[in-house]
C-alpha cells in the first residue's frame, strides 16, 4: 500500500460471547478494520501479530479477566499506548476506578447503544491521531534543529544536550513542567538561522574578522525571520530564543543590545546552556574545554554575559547537566 493511501484504523474486539462480537461487528464494520478474540490469551497473541489502534475489551471473561488483559497490555512497551475501552454488562459489579488506574480510557455498558459506541470509538481514535500529530511535530522540530547544526556538528548532539540543559535550568528557576518541556523543544531551533551562513565562515578554524563576524551574527535575526508570525506558543518560544540567546546581561550582546531582564527568561536560559555545551564540545575548528574551565567561565561572566541568578542555579544543577552530557555524547568522531 502506498504511503499516500491511509488505511482505516484497526480495532480489536475481545469478548468470550460470540453474540457480543457479532453485534459490535455490525456496528463498526463499515468504518473500521476489525479483529476479534474470544479470550484474553487470544487477544494478546493477536497484539503480537497485528497493528491495533484501539481495543474494545470485555471485563468478565473466564481464565483471564479484562482487567488482567489491560494490565498486560499496558505493561508491554510495544502495546502500552493502545487505548482500551472496557465493555461491561450493567448487571456486572465492577470497580471502574481499578480500570482507569490500569490505563483504560473509557467504559461502554451492555446492552450497547450503537450511536454511543461509534461516538466513543471515534473520540478516542481522534485522540490517538492528535498524539501522533504531536509526535510528528516534535520529530520535525528535532530534525530542523539538527539541520541548523549539521555543518559543524553532524551528530546533532549539540541541540539534544543544549535543549536538555535548558530544561534542567528552567525547572530549577521555577518554571512549570509543561512550559519547561516546551522550552526543551523550542531551544532545539535556537541556531536555525545558521543554515544561511556560508561554510567558509561557519567552519573557519581561526578567529573571524570584523566582516565575517557581522555575517555570523546575522544568524540570530535570520532564525527569528524564519520563525516569524508564529501560529503556536511553541514556535513563538522558539523565535524568542533564536533572536535573544546571544544577548548579554550587560547589554553588549546582539542583535538588539538588550540588557538584564529586558532579555526574556528563555533567552537567558538558552544563552547559558548554549555556551556551556559549545565550550565543552569538540568542533572542526576547536578542542573541547574541560567542564571545570567551562564552569569557571560561566562564573567569571556572571553579571556580564549571563544572568547571575541563573549561573548559580546552573552550577547547583551540574550533576544533572553532566548526566545529560554523558548520555548524549557525540556518537562519531569529528574528522575534519
Amino acid at each position: 500500500m502506498s504511503l499516500l493511501e491511509k488505511a482505516q484504523p484497526r480495532i480489536l474486539i475481545v469478548d468470550d460471547e460470540p453474540a457480543n462480537l457479532k453485534v459490535l461487528r455490525q456496528v463498526l464494520q463499515d468504518s473500521y478494520r476489525l479483529s476479534f478474540a474470544r479470550s484474553g490469551e487470544a487477544a494478546l497473541e493477536l497484539l503480537d501479530k497485528e497493528d491495533i489502534d484501539l481495543i474494545l475489551l470485555d471485563i468478565m471473561m473466564p481464565d483471564m479477566t479484562g482487567f488482567e488483559v489491560c494490565e498486560k497490555v499496558k505493561g508491554n512497551s510495544d502495546t502500552a499506548r493502545i487505548p482500551i475501552i472496557f465493555v461491561t454488562a450493567l448487571k456486572d459489579t465492577i470497580d471502574e476506578e481499578t480500570g482507569f488506574k490500569l490505563g483504560a480510557v473509557d467504559y461502554i455498558t451492555k446492552p450497547i447503544v450503537p450511536a454511543i459506541v461509534r461516538a466513543r470509538v471515534k473520540t478516542h481514535l481522534s485522540l490517538v491521531q492528535a498524539d501522533a500529530l504531536k509526535e510528528t511535530q516534535i520529530d520535525l522540530i528535532q530534525r530542523l534543529g539538527r539541520a541548523a547544526e549539521y555543518k559543524d556538528n553532524e551528530t546533532g548532539m549539540h541541540v539534544q544536550r543544549m535543549s536538555r540543559y535548558s530544561y534542567v535550568l528552567a525547572v530549577a528557576a521555577g518554571i512549570d513542567e509543561q512550559t519547561a518541556n516546551e522550552l526543551l523543544l523550542a531551544a532545539q531551533m535556537h541556531d536555525l538561522g545558521k543554515i544561511a551562513i556560508p561554510d567558509n565562515i561557519l567552519l573557519k578554524p581561526g578567529r573571524l574578522d570584523e566582516g565575517e563576524f557581522k555575517q555570523m551574527k546575522a544568524h540570530a535575526q535570520i532564525g527569528a525571520d524564519i520563525l516569524s508570525n508564529p501560529q503556536s506558543q511553541l514556535v513563538a518560544l522558539a523565535r524568542s530564543i533564536a533572536i535573544t540567546h546571544h544577548e548579554k546581561w550587560d547589554g553588549s550582546g546582539y542583535p538588539k543590545g538588550l540588557k538584564e531582564k529586558e532579555i526574556p527568561l528563555e533567552g537567558r536560559i538558552a544563552a547559558i546552556a548554549d555556551v556551556f555545551d559549545a565550550l565543552t564540545s569538540e568542533r572542526p575548528y576547536k578542542k573541547a574545554w574541560s567542564v571545570e574551565d567551562a564552569v569557571q567561565l560561566l562564573q567569571d561572566e556572571s553579571g556580564k554575559h549571563f544572568d547571575p541568578e541563573l549561573v548559580t542555579l546552573f552550577v547547583q544543577e551540574l550533576p544533572k547537566i553532566l548526566d545529560i552530557k554523558n548520555k548524549f555524547a557525540e556518537q562519531i568522531q569529528l574528522s575534519r
